[in-house]
C-alpha cells in the first residue's frame, strides 16, 4: 500500500491566497479537504452544499474566519454563478451516490451528476475559474448501473470542457478511484453498525475485492492533480485491494465481537471487483512524475509525453481492476483501520 505523509500543508504554495469552492463540501471528503486546506495559506474556502445542518456543524468545528458556508444545489446554475464568484478552484464532490437508491431514481441522479456538472463546467467557464477538479469513481468504468453511467458522462464532460474552452483559462481534470475507507455508505461503517447492534453481517461474497485507499490518499492525490494537472486529463492512483471477507474478520477482531456471517443476494448494480482502467483505455493511459495513471485523450494535444515531463505510456496490458493488483493482508488491513480511526471508541 502506498504510505501517504501529506507534506508540511503550509509549504503548499499552489494554495496561497487562493479562494477555493467545494461542492458537496460537507460529505467526508469535503470535510477531510476542508481540514486539510485550512492548513495551508489558503484564502478563502466556500463549501457548497444543502446540508443547512452539517453546514452549521462544520463553522462551530472549525471556527476559522477564511470558511464561508452557501446552501445550494449544483442543479440550481444561477446559484452556482454566485458561488463561482472570484473563485480560483473549484473541487466538485457533489453526487448523488447510493447505487441502489439510484436504481430507482435514475432521472434524479441526472439531474444532480450529469446537469449539475454541466451547470458547473458552464459557471467555471463564464467566471474564468483556474482550475476545476471532479472526483470520480470506479463505477464510470464500464458502467452497468445508473450511477455509474451518470459519473461516466461527469467525467466526459469536465473532459470535453477542455475542448471548447476558447479563450478561457480554466483547466477541467478528474480523478478517479473506488470508495474511500470509512465514507459515508460504505462497506466499514456498515459492518460496523451491525456489529454494534448485535445482527448478522450481511454479505455477499466474503471473496469481492475492493480498491484500498484512504481519506489521506484521496486528499494527497487530489493536491498531486491540482499541481499538475494539465486539462482533459483523469487521474487513477495506484492501489493496493482488499477481500470483503477480511474487513469482516478483521472489525470482529478489533472490537471484540462474534457477530455470524449471512449470505445475501447481489444487490442491484453490484460488481464483484473494482476496475479503474478498462482495456479500452490503455491505449490512452500514461504514468506520470507521481507513478499515477494519467487517462489522457485530448485530439488536440494527442501525446502527453510533450504536455507532461517524465510521463511514459503505461505497461499496463489488461485492465486495472482490483482482482489484479495486491490483496492487502489482514494485518496491515488492522493496522490501517487503527491509523484511520475507524473504530468506534468504546471499543
Amino acid at each position: 500500500m502506498r504510505k501517504v505523509i501529506l507534506p508540511n500543508l503550509k509549504s503548499l504554495h499552489m494554495f496561497e491566497n487562493k479562494k477555493i469552492l467545494i461542492t458537496g463540501g460537507t460529505g467526508s471528503l469535503g470535510t477531510a479537504l476542508t481540514s486539510s486546506l485550512l492548513k495551508t495559506d489558503v484564502d478563502t474556502i466556500r463549501i457548497f452544499s444543502r446540508d443547512e445542518l452539517k453546514q452549521s456543524q462544520m463553522e462551530s468545528h472549525f471556527n476559522d474566519k477564511r470558511l464561508r458556508f452557501l446552501i445550494g444545489d449544483v442543479r440550481d446554475k444561477e446559484r452556482l454563478e454566485k458561488a463561482v464568484e472570484d473563485i480560483n478552484i473549484v473541487i466538485h464532490t457533489a453526487a448523488l451516490k447510493q447505487v441502489p437508491v439510484i436504481e430507482y431514481n435514475p432521472f434524479e441522479a441526472i439531474k444532480t451528476n450529469v446537469q449539475g456538472s454541466q451547470n458547473i463546467v458552464e459557471a467555471c467557464l463564464e467566471k474564468d475559474v483556474e482550475f476545476a477538479l471532479a472526483i470520480g469513481t470506479d463505477k464510470a468504468v464500464s458502467p452497468f448501473n445508473t450511477y455509474g453511467a451518470t459519473k461516466l458522462l461527469m467525467e466526459r464532460l469536465f473532459v470535453s470542457a477542455n475542448y471548447y474552452k476558447g479563450e478561457h483559462k480554466t483547466k477541467f481534470a478528474c480523478v478517479r478511484y473506488g470508495n474511500v475507507l470509512g465514507s459515508r455508505g460504505s462497506i466499514i461503517p456498515k459492518f460496523i453498525e451491525q456489529i454494534i447492534s448485535g445482527n448478522k453481517i450481511t454479505i455477499t461474497d466474503p471473496s469481492m475485492t475492493r480498491f484500498n485507499i484512504t481519506i489521506d490518499q484521496a486528499i494527497d492525490l487530489i493536491f498531486r492533480v491540482i499541481k499538475n494537472g494539465v486539462g482533459g486529463d483523469v487521474h487513477i492512483p495506484k492501489l493496493d485491494a482488499f477481500k470483503v471477507g477480511d474487513v469482516k474478520d478483521v472489525l470482529l477482531d478489533l472490537m471484540g465481537c462474534k457477530n455470524e456471517e449471512e449470505r445475501i443476494p447481489v444487490r442491484i448494480g453490484e460488481k464483484f471487483h473494482e476496475i479503474l482502467i478498462n482495456e479500452h483505455e490503455i491505449r490512452n493511459t500514461y504514468e506520470n512524475q507521481d507513478n499515477d495513471y494519467v487517462i489522457y485523450e485530448n485530439q488536440l494535444n494527442p501525446n502527453l509525453t510533450e504536455t507532461i515531463p517524465n510521463a511514459k505510456k503505461t505497461t499496463l496490458t489488461t485492465e486495472y481492476s482490483s482482482d489484479k493488483v495486491k490483496t492487502t493482508p489482514k494485518e496491515e488491513l488492522k493496522q490501517i483501520f487503527i491509523e484511520q480511526n475507524l473504530i468506534p471508541k468504546k471499543f
